[in-house]
């Protein structure tokens, strides 16, 4: 069994456990009634901008010995982003998960998601084939 299983069998677990996946709390975030889910995305982004800043502090490396490097990111203001991020978010409400939850949802049981797992993949694909061809 590989590492990367075994942590993402946990990651899982503590999705489902702190209701991320749930279809009724997200909708809740998406209507504005509760703080549940804002809580959890709050805390999330805590947590990686922590560990960015200790990354970069104490110059860690890798398992294999090589310096961690982030490179610097930059926004635009791009129709790309506007559309990429309706899509996303339109996706997100319809399924009641972002795509990392899907697969907690399906491990849990809950077969339906397989649609929206394939469609993503799907999605994926099709954007693999037609980036040459986007402007980016």
């Amino acid at each position: 069994m590989t590492p990367y299983f075994v942590l993402g069998t946990l990651f899982g677990i503590v999705l489902t456990k702190s209701e991320a996946v749930s279809w009724f709390r997200i909708q809740e975030m998406f209507r504005f009634q509760s703080f549940h889910m804002y809580g959890i995305l709050a805390s999330a982004v805590l947590v990686a901008g922590v560990a960015i800043a200790l990354i970069k502090r104490y110059h860690l490396k890798t398992l294999h010995g090589e310096t961690v490097v982030i490179a610097p990111k930059t926004m635009g203001r791009g129709t790309r982003y506007w559309a990429g991020g309706s899509l996303f978010g339109i996706g997100w409400a319809f399924t009641g998960a972002c795509p990392g939850p899907l697969f907690a949802l399906v491990g849990s049981g809950l077969t339906v998601i397989l649609v929206p797992v394939f469609a993503a993949l799907a999605g994926t694909y099709a954007y693999g084939l037609l980036r040459p061809r986007l402007p980016h």
